[in-house]
């Protein structure tokens, strides 16, 4: 019997209201160690998914995560990646931002940024695994940001 494999597709208006839970539940657990909702809990999904690259991740046909990408004047920034603790630590956000840096390629782009809180060091930490380099360390929107910039390989496209 074949494996389910991740399918990774363009989110539609109709994701929205799913894109949301999911992110509220990956997102939770970091509420009380930053003091608030991170913003990814704060952004409205039915204006993301109209205005960015907004992408759903199913496996076995269940929302196992989310990627949005948002260009930007500088270039694209990887602005969200979350997948639903359920599914956490199976390897799906590893493969969401594999697929963000293929589509970041395909569209052009030799480098991809992200930003993460300072306080959520795992998504630091695996950032750094994904061969990202931290660049700075800035105040933003009241969060405190750690900046970080891949350089892509152009032979992925």
């Amino acid at each position: 019997m074949p494996q389910e494999e991740l399918l990774i597709r363009l989110a539609t208006s109709s994701d929205a209201e799913a894109m949301t839970g999911c992110i509220e539940l990956a997102y939770e657990r970091y509420v009380p160690i930053i003091g608030k909702k991170p913003g990814p809990m704060l952004d409205d999904y039915s204006q993301v998914v109209l205005r960015h690259h907004a992408f759903i991740a199913e496996f076995d046909h269940h929302l196992v995560g989310i990627l949005v990408l948002i260009k930007h004047q500088n270039g694209l920034l990887l602005d969200n990646v979350a997948v639903h603790p359920d599914y956490q630590g199976k390897g799906f956000g590893g493969q969401l931002v594999s697929f963000a840096e293929t589509e970041a390629a395909r569209l052009g782009y030799t480098e991809l940024e992200l930003y993460t809180h300072e306080l959520m060091i795992d998504n630091y930490q695996l950032y750094k695994r994904l061969g990202y380099i931290e660049v700075e360390r800035r105040e933003e929107k009241g969060f405190s940001r750690i900046y970080m910039k891949k350089h892509l390989n152009q032979s992925i496209q």
